[in-house]
């Protein structure tokens, strides 16, 4: 079967078949070598209609773009650290203590053990006097008792001798050596740490969920464990792309920039809790491109990109799109109004692509890559905390858009905040962000807030 296309439509000739359709006439004509062909009135709206041309992308909103990273990040699977090495991290096992804490009755600061009853009516005006019967050290372990009008020096943590119940310190004392005259009362249980009293054995010490600071680890070590189950810091690895870019020890030529964005992109993910891995400049031949991107799927939960990519031809697009499915949209905010995330490799990688400019990379950061790691660390609160803050000059912002502007956040002499706007918003002044220690965001509807108008701030805290 064979297709003409002629001026008299479209036109279907089989095998030895005379026979056409005019699709544009009804009438009958005669086929050239004398046969009778046969035409057909034919419905033009039969005909299918020429190709349509693709429907621009519809921005996406912040919280659009942020919700689908969210929802497809991974959450890793709980490892065994040493305690140390745990710091920071989440634990993810319920640590049951298998001794008590503490481990015998102690005294719980420097002074004289005695019985309750032997020095509940001691005043300044008319102490009680005891006998001292001896002195317990932190660390000893012989076993001692005293009775009724006795008492026995003891440091803070030493074993607290049988039949005393209470701890006098020894500022109410006279610090006697042979006797010791008590100046005031102390009720039963008084300035005395009970075995079990801060953990019980068989009960837990550490929940699921909790933190991993200093003093978690002062519990773990206390309680004999010396690795704990704990969710780990997620991989991030990192790269940037652009024809134009050099490493830092570079000096850029006409048309050149220096990649700051795979230094600064790995400290960022770093004080979010990840593990960062810097891997620099995306090659520039494709299959060396496509080995790089492949081997970041294989040791990374997470892939970061850097980089502001043409919409046809690109060389790291089409890599991408080799490996996966990653999808390039408009994303109603500024700086960076182009984001795109999708997911690559045999594991289905997360990977995230910010814009090739340092400030609006770090921005995008805060707002869509920042959240995903705290996320897999297991954190409960995925966003930093934002305050009401006055504005100290006048700020501008396009329409919708959420623009998000670096700036200075101070406390006002008269309680709460005020914050004064680094430049207009221009994408390029690395310094002007040095300076930053707050975001400014302005909501999409928001144009302009005059000076003394309040205006969300969110300030940035390292590892906050």
């Amino acid at each position: 079967m064979g297709v003409d296309d002629d001026s008299a439509g479209p036109t279907v000739r089989q095998h030895r078949e005379t026979t056409a359709l005019d699709l544009r006439s009804g009438a009958v004509r005669a086929d050239a070598r004398g046969g009778v062909q046969h035409t057909a009135q034919i419905d033009p709206t039969a005909v299918p209609p020429p190709p349509a041309a693709p429907e621009p992308t519809l921005p996406r909103t912040v919280e659009q773009h942020l919700d689908e990273i969210l929802a497809a990040v991974p959450q890793p699977d709980a490892i065994e650290l040493a305690v140390l090495d745990a710091q920071g991290l989440l634990c993810a096992e319920e640590v049951v203590s298998k001794r008590a804490l503490p481990a015998y009755d102690q005294a719980a600061l420097d002074g004289y053990a005695a019985r309750s009853d032997d020095v509940a009516r001691a005043t300044p005006e008319a102490p009680v006097q005891l006998s001292v019967v001896g002195e317990s050290t932190a660390g000893s372990a012989d076993p001692s008792s005293i009775g009724p009008g006795l008492a026995q020096k003891v440091a803070a943590g030493a074993l607290l001798p049988g039949g005393a119940d209470v701890v006098v310190p020894a500022v109410w004392t006279d610090r006697g050596v042979v006797t010791v005259t008590v100046q005031a009362p102390v009720g039963p249980g008084g300035y005395v740490r009970r075995a079990g009293d801060d953990v019980a054995s068989g009960t837990p010490a550490v929940a699921v969920g909790t933190p991993i600071g200093p003093a978690q680890i002062s519990l773990l070590a206390a309680v004999g464990r010396e690795r704990v189950l704990v969710r780990p810091r997620p991989r991030v690895g990192i790269l940037s792309g652009g024809g134009e870019l050099v490493d830092i020890t570079t000096d850029p030529a006409p048309g050149q920039a220096v990649d700051v964005n795979s230094y600064a992109l790995a400290a960022a993910a770093r004080d979010a809790g990840a593990d960062a891995y810097r891997s620099g400049i995306v090659p520039a031949d494709p299959r060396r491109l496509s080995e790089v991107l492949e081997s970041q799927t294989l040791r990374s939960d997470l892939v970061l990109i850097s980089g502001t990519f043409a919409d046809e031809g690109d060389a790291v697009r089409e890599a991408l799109g080799a490996l996966g499915d990653v999808r390039f949209r408009p994303v109603t905010m500024y700086p960076g109004p182009v984001q795109a995330f999708g997911r690559i490799g045999r594991e289905q990688v997360p990977v995230i692509i910010v814009p090739g400019e340092p400030v609006a990379a770090l921005v995008a950061f805060e707002v869509f890559v920042r959240p995903a790691i705290r996320l897999m660390l297991g954190k409960r609160q995925l966003f930093r905390r934002t305050v009401q803050a006055i504005a100290a000059q006048p700020v501008y912002s396009p329409l919708g858009y959420r623009q998000y502007l670096h700036g200075q956040v101070m406390r006002h002499p008269d309680g709460g905040y005020v914050v004064e706007p680094l430049g207009d918003g221009d994408e390029a002044m690395l310094a002007r962000m040095a300076r930053a220690n707050c975001l400014i965001v302005v909501d999409e509807d928001v144009t302009e807030v005059a000076a003394g108008g309040l205006v969300t701030v969110m300030p940035l805290l390292l590892g906050g």
